[in-house]
């Protein structure tokens, strides 16, 4: 259609055009002829009746000499020679003034009569001509319609078969895989028996007293700590610490013969595998989105396969990514190094030396992202020079500072601090929002010129167009000196091509076009 409707129409209506403007330029031309002949007439026929004046004047004078007695013959024969030669010059203008009205009556007759009903005829084929054109283009239109509803029609009972199979369970229980929080439900809390110091005897010794003391302080302990954190329905509850085992918790006697708790080291290992295998924080439906799309085409490290703009949100999100691996292995470190200072203090508790192997790799771990952050914003701070200011990007800290305040929920946020609680939507920041690279509200560009591919391209990476040779595509914005050029379809469709696989035509003015 865009080919044999749109174009055709182009071409015809500019032809049309310069054929319209060549035969109104005849006409102009026959109109000027006419008023040249006419003129010459004119200026004859005043030449004439002027003459005829002059000639009569000379007659009344050679009159009134020759009447006169008192006149000379030299004077009346000066006289008649006057009136001689005024009657022979108004008798050249008669005639050419004659031979003037005749060639303008003539041509009069010639434009009226020929000139200007052949111009008009012409004129008329001419529109005649365009209304054969444009019934033509009108068939050619429909048929095109009618060849493409079989294939919409194809498409829609596709669309009514996969809305069909449709299995609403399936795609529930897939949300359910992806989103599971991980939360365990909280055990029972123990009894608390407040009238054991009723019925205390003089016997009850210091043990009993202490397992009592050591259980309320654990149970409150318990119950304070799980309100520092929120989950989907408001708390999350913090899981219990193992019950106190005779193993885990058993009594020693002093040389002076008192008794004192001491606790095993079981709830240190266990503290260090909740450290390893914690849970992380609930992925947001945009992460989710992320990792079940499909990315086509060849992965670089620095993403230069893709256009300038895709490349920069590449390179964004990764550093985002590494941004929030850094924060969560600094965590880490902070948790090994204040179980360092636990074990020595109590090194009944367990080896110091045991921590540092794993504080080697932590460590490691952090330099090693470091690196790799500093290396991508490297590539992003390229990236943007080239583009020339095409958007804003969130730096590095701010995305830190995010990290390090808390973590999202679908109420609020909260933080691994117990005494640090945000209720509410998250913070607005002035940069960007979590959705602005999938929500952008972008009016259409005006397009600057149009081209036709050189060759054909597969657009197979995100954010390219696909085109095939020959094929003519709108140019929306020019090549800014990476190579690539961003294009649109006659069906809105955009994206960006190579600049050396098309011939691009820019038109000369933009805002018009």
């Amino acid at each position: 259609m865009a080919h044999r409707v749109y174009g055709e129409l182009m071409r015809y209506a500019h032809d049309l055009k310069t054929e319209r403007k060549m035969h109104l330029q005849e006409g102009r031309k026959a109109q000027q002829y006419l008023d040249m002949c006419w003129k010459q007439m004119d200026n004859s026929k005043k030449k004439f009746e002027r003459e005829c004046r002059e000639a009569e004047k000379a007659q009344q004078s050679y009159e009134r000499l020759d009447n006169d007695t008192n006149a000379t013959k030299a004077d009346v024969e000066k006289a008649k020679q006057q009136l001689n030669l005024r009657t022979h010059m108004a008798d050249e203008n008669k005639n050419e003034y004659a031979a003037q009205l005749q060639n303008f009556n003539g041509e009069q007759h010639k434009h009226f009569y020929v000139v200007i009903p052949q111009i008009y005829k012409q004129l008329q084929e001419m529109d005649e001509r365009r209304t054969i054109k444009l019934s033509e283009c009108y068939r050619g239109f429909a048929d095109s319609e009618r060849k493409v509803i079989p294939i919409i029609s194809k498409c829609l009972e596709g669309m009514i078969l996969a809305a069909k199979s449709v299995d609403e369970r399936r795609d529930s229980q897939m949300v359910v895989d992806s989103f599971k929080s991980g939360f365990e439900p909280p055990g029972d809390f123990p009894f608390e028996d407040y009238s054991q110091h009723i019925y205390r005897t003089i016997s009850d010794g210091t043990i009993s007293a202490s397992k009592q003391e050591s259980g309320k302080v654990d149970a409150k302990t318990t119950v304070g700590k799980a309100k520092g954190k929120l989950w989907l329905f408001g708390k999350k509850p913090k899981p219990q610490s193992p019950p106190l085992t005779p193993t885990s918790l058993f009594t020693s006697s002093t040389p002076n013969g008192s008794q004192f708790l001491t606790f095993s080291i079981e709830p240190v290992h266990y503290c260090m595998n909740e450290i390893k295998t914690g849970k992380p924080r609930i992925p947001s439906f945009r992460s989710l989105k992320r990792g079940w799309s499909v990315k086509m085409g060849p992965a670089l490290e620095d993403f230069s396969h893709l256009p300038p703009e895709q490349r920069r949100k590449k390179l964004q999100q990764r550093i985002d990514e590494l941004n929030r691996e850094l924060q969560k292995e600094s965590d880490q470190k902070d948790a090994l190094n204040k179980m360092k200072d636990v074990y020595e203090k109590n090194p009944q508790m367990g080896d110091p030396g045991s921590l540092q192997p794993k504080l080697a790799e932590t460590m490691n771990n952090i330099d090693r992202l470091r690196m790799e952050i500093h290396k991508n914003e490297a590539w992003l701070s390229e990236v943007e020079g080239k583009t020339g200011g095409r958007g804003d990007r969130r730096h590095s800290s701010d995305i830190n500072h995010l990290v390090t305040q808390g973590r999202e929920s679908p109420e609020g946020s909260y933080t691994d601090d117990a005494n640090q609680e945000v209720r509410g939507p998250p913070q607005q920041h002035g940069h960007h929002s979590e959705f602005d690279d999938e929500f952008e509200d972008d009016d259409p560009l005006p397009a600057i010129g149009h081209c036709k591919a050189i060759y054909p391209f597969d657009g197979h990476n995100e954010g390219t167009l696909a085109m095939k040779e020959g094929e003519v595509l709108y140019i929306i914005e020019e090549d800014k000196g990476d190579g690539w050029t961003r294009a649109r379809r006659q069906n809105g469709e955009e994206g960006y091509v190579p600049t050396s696989y098309i011939d691009v035509t820019l038109e000369k003015n933009s805002k018009g076009s």
